[in-house]
């Protein structure tokens, strides 16, 4: 039954999150979300309390993959500094190419008022986590000066915010395009003048 039940879940989260990606949080009904899994209202409200309940747990959905995946890319990278540049870049691949889910991830709760406010702090908590981690690993390998990386990791979720609230709105540039320059800014600005001459030598040694 728990099975059952958590395939059930994942099926509501599915049809949820192409909902109000198509039709945004408020214009999509209990009944939209229904009939796209074949449930009944009671059904619905069985697994989620109300409709604010599921917008809160698609959030919740869509950044746990994508810190897993910026996570994942991080992973991968030899030198801390490239795998914070390699989990940018991650999240705003990956935001790029769902603009739809960008606008429910970042945009559609703020009529919510405060209880919207709480969870997207929560969500960029998860993110700047990420980014802290590998800018601290930075500053002991010597690729970065010592710095408030708690502080520099919000400062980034920031500019990454904008770029993606700006792009779902206008169109351009698009997180791909920005990525170069976030880039430049974000990480060149940290960066000492001998940081790749330690990250090579690192390398080097890794081999």
């Amino acid at each position: 039954m728990a099975v059952q039940n958590e395939t059930t879940r994942d099926r509501i989260l599915e049809a949820a999150e192409d909902a109000f990606g198509e039709q945004g949080y408020h214009e999509t009904l209990v009944d939209d979300i229904a009939g796209r899994t074949s449930l009944s209202k009671g059904g619905f409200y069985f697994h989620f309390p109300s409709k604010e309940d599921l917008f809160f747990s698609v959030i919740d959905r869509l950044a746990n993959r994508l810190t897993i995946r910026a996570e994942g890319a991080a992973a991968k990278c030899a030198s801390p500094i490239g795998g914070v540049e390699a989990a940018l870049t991650e999240v705003l691949t990956r935001l790029g190419r769902r603009r739809r889910i960008a606008k429910v991830l970042l945009v559609q709760g703020y009529s919510m008022g405060s209880a919207f406010e709480q969870k997207r702090v929560e969500v960029y908590g998860r993110f700047a986590a990420v980014i802290q981690d590998g800018l601290d690993r930075a500053v002991v390998a010597g690729e970065i000066s010592p710095t408030n990386t708690a502080v520099v990791a919000r400062a980034w979720l920031g500019a990454v915010n904008e770029i993606v609230v700006n792009w779902v709105y206008r169109g351009s540039p698009t997180p791909t395009e920005a990525l170069p320059v976030l880039r430049a800014i974000l990480i060149g600005g940290l960066e000492r003048p001998d940081s790749r001459l330690v990250t090579e030598e690192t390398e080097g040694n890794d081999g």
